[in-house]
């Protein structure tokens, strides 16, 4: 018989948000979209010439599955890690990987803690946070996994105490989506020291590391890699790095030699690689065009300023102050439109619905992304935040 053989209601909230917001243009409701986390515009030119001139290439390594290695783009996957650190770490110890970006490798971290024949438990920073993560352990069915404590009053940063005793592999995400905030050296040091006390696999996705908008953002790489008895990992995209890069699926990963070796086996049998001109590509980027990058970095902080002078003024009331990326996060209003609010969902489709504006709803907070042109829409986000006449109790 023809049917789902899936659970009802199992969309994730980006899913549940992409929805929503057809339905409000199907009604004929002119959108303010800061619910995309998707740059906007093509990639750098820098990146795009050199991924056309690898697709024009002869080489026959150019055009054949890459696997854990890259015989294309030789040494591709440290040199992409190293690009984006502040200082060199000693390879003594380590290892890398090449990735087809950080979402498709999310569901193999469990697989590569032996999650396929033992129950294992997996610490996510989903709530609030980026599902993607917690999405994936659900699928395993040997996974048990519980969130973080994240919250406004610990900036977004959970203790060691927060660690649940059983836990085999925590799965952080700094810079933080949604909050924008950073993981500080002394707060690594703190965690990795905690993870190789404990046997904890520690893995962090550093998506948003190369748009860190203050010097005390550091990667986990930077750090862990003083801990010998660390069993740890980070990985690295071009997805948000050269403009719209969201779909030139190329990215690494660095890390002990034990984790990383576990990640290529099961990699290994599970996928074929990315695709090598556009490796190629984000490399040239990254060695040749660090400009271009800074460029981009610049017009997100300018756009994330005037965003949030825009909103607080008008009397939303920020969660955090970003300190990288290209997310704001605000606490709900407990009343807008001269209605009570009791969720964040409510206050979310209640904006969609009388003013065009999409955010994205985490728990008890609203996420409004500046990958759009806010200075383009602020007179417009002005008149739809004022219309909203919020008000806290």
């Amino acid at each position: 018989m023809r049917r789902s053989r899936l659970p009802a209601g199992g969309a994730n909230i980006f899913q549940k948000i992409r929805g929503k917001r057809a339905e409000a243009e199907a009604a004929g409701q002119k959108l303010l979209d800061l619910s995309i986390g998707e740059p906007k515009g093509p990639a750098l030119s820098s990146a795009r010439q050199a991924a056309a001139a690898a697709v024009l290439s002869d080489d026959e390594s150019m055009h054949a599955y890459q696997y854990n290695d890259s015989a294309a783009v030789p040494d591709f996957s440290r040199r992409f890690v190293r690009a984006h650190l502040k200082k060199a770490i000693a390879d003594e110890d380590l290892d890398y990987l090449p990735i087809s970006g950080i979402k498709p490798i999310l569901g193999l971290l469990p697989l590569a803690c032996d999650c396929a024949r033992e129950p294992i438990t997996v610490a996510t920073m989903t709530k609030p946070g980026y599902p993607i993560p917690a999405d994936w352990c659900d699928y395993h069915v040997n996974v048990g996994h519980y969130a973080l404590a994240l919250n406004a009053g610990n900036g977004f940063r959970f203790a060691v105490a927060d660690i649940a005793a059983n836990t085999d592999l925590i799965m952080t995400n700094y810079p933080h989506n949604p909050s924008g905030q950073i993981a500080q050296a002394a707060w690594w040091r703190q965690l990795c020291q905690y993870c190789s006390d404990h046997d904890i696999r520690l893995f962090n996705d550093a998506a948003y590391i190369s748009l860190s908008h203050s010097e005390d953002s550091i990667a986990l790489s930077e750090i862990a890699a003083g801990y010998p008895e660390l069993s740890w990992a980070e990985g690295f995209t071009a997805a948000k790095l050269i403009g719209n890069g969201t779909g030139w699926h190329v990215g690494a990963m660095v890390g002990s030699a034990d984790f990383i070796s576990d990640m290529k086996e099961v990699k290994g049998k599970t996928d074929a690689g990315f695709v090598a001109p556009m490796a190629a590509g984000v490399i040239a980027a990254l060695e040749n065009d660090q400009s271009g990058i800074a460029q981009f970095r610049a017009m997100y902080r300018r756009r994330l300023d005037l965003l949030m002078a825009l909103m607080t003024a008008c009397g939303m009331r920020p969660a955090s102050q970003p300190g990288a990326g290209f997310y704001t996060l605000w606490e709900t209003p407990s009343e807008a439109f001269g209605e009570r609010v009791g969720s964040a969902e409510q206050f979310n489709f209640m904006m969609i619905e009388n003013t065009g504006v999409v955010g994205v709803h985490f728990g008890d907070f609203l996420r409004y992304a500046v990958c759009a042109d806010v200075g383009a829409m602020q007179e417009n986000l002005k008149a739809a935040f004022e219309a909203a006449a919020v008000s806290y109790d």
